[in-house]
């Protein structure tokens, strides 16, 4: 008898549930498992043993997964020690549960891994479904849930962009997820249809803050349009890599962040007199379903399948991975990788993507186009200058 087990792990995106769905729709179609069952709220679920079955879903229900934001599953954030994967073996095995997909980012990868080692001795096959809107899992041209959060981004500005250029008399900072690397922020280029256009300032955590030019930036900016818009990463930090604004709260790899974006705007209206404002979506950036590219989704559902192909072949310690063989036209391969030190590590933007004066480079645009869809339309205005 064979049993599957989902899990989640970190934060939600808008397409970790394609990927549910993807990874159902195989272990169903397979007919290779008798039971298809899923830990409530990730690994704290199976060490409590709470489960959700899904062998019966409703086809209406799983018809609906790939189109709902959030993790149907529940996910979490749990701190696991050596003793927690021996129990999460032995449970498993209480359980008759003989393969496990986990779906989740370099934390979550980290954690598959290590239950993969222990589960080799408990005959326990265990594989992952990448997921990071954040972008920074290794080995992967870039993870699901990314696409998505970068277009509900860069849709976000262009929709801001026409409110500050309509009425031209301060400066707006945004704030985009990302605590180590820029990848969701420097999205918010694709707002821009033609040069000039917002977002004017684009700072990431790979470049170093620098007050007195991020200031002079502004005010030079501000003296020719009079509404200037900012994009800043959570993330951003000093030369010595002290985040400019100390984080409020830390738990191994969780960190909340303060208000960099209201930070940065209390610093220019404080040295420069100029009216700001910041705005910070949060999690409405990784919520958002009716902002998600379909290419994301499309890709999202893959992933899950590979991965459950994967442990129907009898693999273990292997994550889906995307390759990107063309980019005109966007093409990927989805294969699969060994999970490894190299996998976890986080991986920030390539030099090439970026600039030092607070701009991102034609190369990205290149690479993130094809990933946040279709184009996100054009609006009109008279007040140019």
């Amino acid at each position: 008898m064979n049993k599957i087990l989902f899990m989640h792990g970190g934060g939600p995106t808008a397409v970790i549930n394609a990927s549910l769905y993807g990874a159902i729709k195989q272990a169903k179609e397979s007919n290779y498992f008798d039971e298809i069952l899923a830990a409530k709220c990730g690994t704290g679920g199976l060490l409590k043993e709470d489960f959700i079955n899904l062998t019966n879903i409703k086809e209406g229900k799983l018809e609906l997964l790939p189109f709902t934001p959030g993790s149907a599953i529940g996910t979490g954030r749990d701190h696991l020690e050596e003793e927690d994967y021996r129990t999460m073996c032995s449970i498993c095995v209480k359980h008759g549960i003989t393969h496990v997909a986990m779906n989740g980012g370099n934390g979550t990868m980290e954690a598959t891994y290590r239950f993969s080692q222990m589960g080799k001795k408990y005959g326990l096959k265990v594989c992952g479904i990448p997921k990071t809107m954040d972008n920074d899992l290794s080995s992967t041209d870039h993870s699901p849930g990314f696409g998505s959060a970068g277009r509900y981004l860069a849709g976000s500005v262009k929709e801001a962009a026409q409110d500050v250029l309509g009425l031209p008399i301060h400066v707006v900072v945004i704030e985009a997820f990302g605590r180590d690397a820029g990848w969701i922020t420097a999205s918010s280029v694709l707002a821009r249809e033609k040069k000039g256009d917002a977002p004017h300032m684009i700072l990431i955590p790979e470049v170093p803050f620098k007050e007195e030019d991020f200031l002079k930036r502004v005010k030079e900016l501000y003296d020719e349009k009079g509404g200037v818009i900012v994009v800043a990463s959570e993330g951003l930090r000093y030369e010595d890599g002290t985040p400019i604004v100390e984080p409020i709260f830390k738990v191994g790899r969780s960190v909340y962040f303060g208000d960099v974006s209201s930070h940065l705007a209390q610093l220019i209206t404080k040295k420069l007199g100029i009216k700001a404002r910041s705005e910070k979506p949060g999690i409405l950036g990784r919520a958002s379903i009716k902002w998600v590219s379909k290419t994301d989704r499309a890709e999202a559902i893959e992933c899950g399948k590979k991965t459950v192909e994967a442990l129907i072949e009898g693999q273990t310690g292997l994550m889906s991975q995307i390759t990107r063989l063309s980019s005109v036209p966007y093409k990927v391969e989805i294969g699969l990788v060994e999970i490894t030190a190299s996998v976890i590590k986080a991986k920030g933007m390539d030099k090439s993507f970026y600039t030092d004066n607070y701009d991102i480079t034609q190369e990205f645009i290149d690479y993130a186009s094809p990933l946040i869809g279709e184009d996100l339309g054009s609006y009109t205005t008279f007040m140019e200058k």
